[in-house]
């Protein structure tokens, strides 16, 4: 979900809370103007965590509108959840495509994908997208899960090793999150939080599900009901601004967005927002070698690369096994190896020129895996955008994140910046904002019964 939120009165550091003049400076957090006429008093809400029935909309007299900014995973999940219980909403998408960071591609019969490549069921949520969007059918599970490797000293270990030293203190009865929970641990000290939650989740959560030709056919399913009033693609969200008539309850906010090839900008009213951000950049580079030319072709799902072992001259995040978790990804003679470059660790590499990031990347395999020659085949994609800074200002960003949640009525965020960057958790994500915005719309309509002013 690559798109832009621009601001021509603050500095993309700064976020303005609309109430008493509040500001909270927060690095790495996107730049937003949100706009609030303080001479009304906000409306008092309180959230609550039931569900709001299949005809809500239709008990308030017409159906609420809700605004979505981007259409990645989290923001088609909010939207999805949000449609399903009647309510009308407008996703707002930069790109000329949805789904984010999914993105698939078949080409020479090789199946690659430039983002993520599979998907836990850890979260509730993808179970419960799973089941209504009917792509249980659809599922293929890696078959060789069970190997996974980190490098150490410049070579490939198991990841099994690497774990006993966790694993042979837990009980026979130990509950599965509690081995997760301490393999989590020690990744995030090791190799940092993004690396954690962004290649790290299918290690640690056991079994991982993709369909047989690409994740991105959870994000095709997610748009297939949406009409073209619905996704605007192509648009970019320019402005938000709240505020109400005395004695409304309905259409606070405001969506100013412009067409990516026209100047001229439009404006949309709706009760609530749900917004999404990404930060990072990631380079994911495509590779594959000859069978014969691999010397030691490791079995299992693939390697990662601690950024201590940057000192053995390895440069990369890490590597799946592409064509060893899914065969039919392909030909007999070839594997494919997806290679990931960047974030924190090396924010300048991840933009290097597709031949400098060959180099590397190959360079890499040669050492881990002992791939001799030329790829016979490279693709190179750059995410300039791929995640947001886990740094040691993540509270603050989180805090921010809560205070604008509290002093904007009908103002949600998913996104990777809360709760994970695997495609579960942004599901996750996605399905607990809409949570939040029909709790939220509830309540605005008992308000509006009671009397109570909305703002």
């Amino acid at each position: 979900m690559n798109f832009e939120v621009v601001s021509h009165l603050i500095t993309p550091s700064k976020i303005y809370s609309p109430y008493g003049g509040l500001s909270l400076t927060v690095s790495q957090f996107p730049s937003l103007s949100v706009y609030h006429n303080q001479s009304r008093s906000r409306s008092q809400w309180t959230e609550t965590q039931q569900m709001a029935s299949a005809n809500e909309g239709h008990k308030q007299g017409s159906a609420k509108r809700v605004a979505v900014v981007g259409a990645g995973v989290s923001g088609l999940a909010a939207a999805y959840k949000l449609k399903l219980h009647g309510l009308n909403v407008t996703i707002f998408e930069a790109e000329g495509r949805a789904g984010g960071k999914l993105r698939s591609i078949s080409q020479d019969g090789l199946i690659w994908d430039e983002g993520a490549n599979t998907m836990t069921e850890s979260e509730m949520e993808v179970g419960y997208l799973l089941d209504n969007l009917e792509l249980r059918g659809k599922q293929q599970f890696p078959i060789s899960q069970n190997k996974r490797y980190i490098a150490r000293n410049g070579e490939p270990v198991l990841f099994q090793i690497m774990l006993e030293p966790f694993l042979w203190k837990k009980r026979n009865y130990a509950k599965m999150s509690d081995a997760e929970e301490s393999v989590g641990g020690f990744f995030q000290r090791h190799f940092g939080k993004e690396v954690v939650d962004y290649l790290i989740d299918p290690f640690v959560a056991g079994t991982c599900a993709g369909d047989p030709e690409s994740l991105s056919t959870l994000t095709d399913a997610l748009c297939k009901d949406l009409g073209k009033d619905e996704l605007k693609l192509q648009s970019r969200v320019l402005e938000l601004s709240y505020g109400c008539e005395e004695n409304s309850v309905s259409e606070c906010w405001s969506v100013s967005y412009a067409p990516i090839h026209d100047k001229q900008s439009e404006e949309q009213s709706f009760d609530a927002v749900v917004m999404t951000v990404s930060y990072l950049p990631l380079s994911v580079i495509i590779t594959t070698f000859k069978k014969e030319n691999v010397r030691r072709p490791l079995e299992g799902f693939g390697v990662l690369v601690p950024a201590k072992e940057q000192q053995n001259g390895l440069k990369t995040l890490g590597t799946l096994f592409s064509s060893m978790m899914f065969p039919d990804r392909a030909p007999s003679d070839l594997y494919l190896y997806t290679t990931f470059v960047g974030g924190s660790r090396n924010k300048e590499l991840a933009k290097a020129s597709t031949d400098e990031l060959k180099q590397v990347v190959t360079s890499d395999l040669r050492q881990l895996l002992g791939a001799e020659g030329e790829p016979t085949f490279k693709n190179h994609f750059f995410w300039s955008k791929a995640f947001p800074l886990y740094g040691h200002n993540y509270d603050a960003v989180l805090q921010a994140i809560e205070k604008m949640e509290v002093n904007l009525p009908g103002f949600f965020y998913a996104g990777n910046h809360r709760g994970g960057l695997s495609v579960g958790k942004a599901l996750s994500s996605g399905c607990k904002a809409a949570d939040l915005v029909i709790s939220y719309l509830e309540s605005s309509y008992d308000d509006k019964l009671s009397g109570e002013k909305p703002c």
